[in-house]
């Protein structure tokens, strides 16, 4: 498939899915102006959530950061020392079993190398596609279920899976955590405890990069999304099965 020049229409695949939550695009630009109005965050970046379902986005430079992980992975600035850092995750956070083996996950995990001055999360824009990384549906874990589908639609593989689970940070998860943000990937989100204050708890997040978008907008009729399964566990819910 092709790569689009121009953001494809997800609405048919929204609507099928009963997303209601807006897009949440990634992007890496020489401009912030089309992006207006910012909303800062109080810390961690998703402090912004609301903001972002209401329409403003927001922005992280290497100057102008909210949080330690925020600047080290969407910027690649090390606001404290790597022995600072490490102690913090490893020991105060308790993220890892030792130290060692916090400074051995970060030697193999690398942040987000900028293309750009601004980093800009927020509502999909349409005349931006060109600096969009990557696009995250907030989404229920059945609308995950489908979602997941769709990424492995295309998959003859058994071994190399579209879909990945990694730890990170919730910001990572938009990003850095991705191998090649080139190919049709996706990474299911918001499993930072950190950060899952600011999303509904019945909330999780599929990232995808832009040639999997495309893919996903592309699904036909063909595809799962008409087929009896999806309509079935939709009518199921509707009728308070869910346990």
């Amino acid at each position: 498939m092709e790569p689009m020049n121009r953001q494809p229409n997800a609405d048919k695949l929204l609507r099928i899915a009963g997303v209601t939550m807006p897009l949440i695009g990634f992007y890496d630009v020489p401009d912030i102006t089309p992006f207006q109005p910012f909303a800062k965050p109080k810390h961690c970046i998703f402090s912004c959530f609301t903001n972002w379902v209401s329409g403003e986005s927001t922005v992280v430079t290497e100057e102008h950061f909210s949080c330690m992980g925020a600047g080290y992975w969407l910027c690649g600035v090390e606001s404290r020392s790597r022995e600072d850092m490490v102690e913090f995750l490893a020991n105060k956070e308790g993220l890892r079993s030792s130290p060692e083996i916090m400074s051995q996950w970060l030697d193999n995990q690398k942040p987000y190398k900028k293309e750009h001055p601004y980093i800009v999360i927020g509502p999909l824009k349409d005349d931006q596609y060109a600096y969009l990384k990557t696009v995250t549906f907030i989404v229920t874990p059945d609308q995950l279920s489908l979602l997941m589908m769709g990424a492995e639609y295309h998959n003859p593989s058994s071994d190399n899976q579209q879909v990945m689970v990694k730890f990170g940070s919730g910001c990572s998860q938009l990003s850095a955590l991705f191998d090649d943000l080139t190919i049709p990937k996706a990474i299911i989100g918001a499993t930072d405890i950190a950060m899952r204050e600011h999303v509904p708890s019945s909330m999780l997040a599929l990232t995808v990069t832009k040639g999997m978008f495309e893919q996903m907008c592309a699904l036909d009729d063909k595809s799962f999304l008409h087929k009896p399964f999806w309509k079935q566990l939709r009518k199921a819910r509707e009728k308070h099965l869910d346990t």
